[in-house]
């Protein structure tokens, strides 16, 4: 099994680890808000952090299918050839973002709030710990698209 197909299929094992944990937690702060009239004090920040994760781990999941929502009107009017420079173009574009936004600049931030001792107010976790999805999911991102990129180009020189 390749290397990428390893990374997908343990990609989405976390995403439906994540989720369900996720839905078992919503459904606690449900049920002891409304059932034990004793709201749960931890639940709605658990929810908060699983679904920063779930949200980013999942947009790089879809980014590495190249399912994720986008406006191709100009690519489906495109010859071949101008089709390929679009998609090699937008693939830079979309790895410069990941690495500048997401990998520097969430290491940044995972680094600060380590550093600065910062943790969260109800279930009292490293606010760092929180953050480090974003370097995570903006490797998983850029390395998605590097490889999307070689294949592309792999398959162009075929034709």
């Amino acid at each position: 099994m390749s290397i990428r197909k390893t990374i997908d299929k343990a990609l989405e094992w976390v995403l439906v680890f994540l989720l369900s944990v996720l839905v078992l937690d919503v459904l606690w702060q449900v049920a002891s808000r409304y059932i034990l009239n004793s709201p749960s004090s931890y639940t709605d920040e658990l929810a908060g952090y699983l679904l920063i994760w779930v949200g980013l781990l999942g947009a790089a999941y879809v980014a590495g299918k190249r399912e994720h929502l986008a406006i191709d009107l100009l690519l489906q009017k495109s010859s071949p050839e101008r089709k390929f420079k679009l998609e090699i173009f937008i693939s830079v574009v979309v790895i410069l973002f990941a690495i500048t936004v997401m990998i520097v600049g969430g290491s940044w931030l995972v680094y600060t709030r380590f550093y600065l001792s910062v943790k969260s107010a109800a279930l009292g976790m490293p606010l760092g710990a929180v953050y480090l999805v974003l370097p995570l999911s903006g490797i998983l991102i850029a390395y998605f698209d590097i490889d999307n990129m070689y294949n592309m180009v792999k398959s162009n020189r075929k034709n």
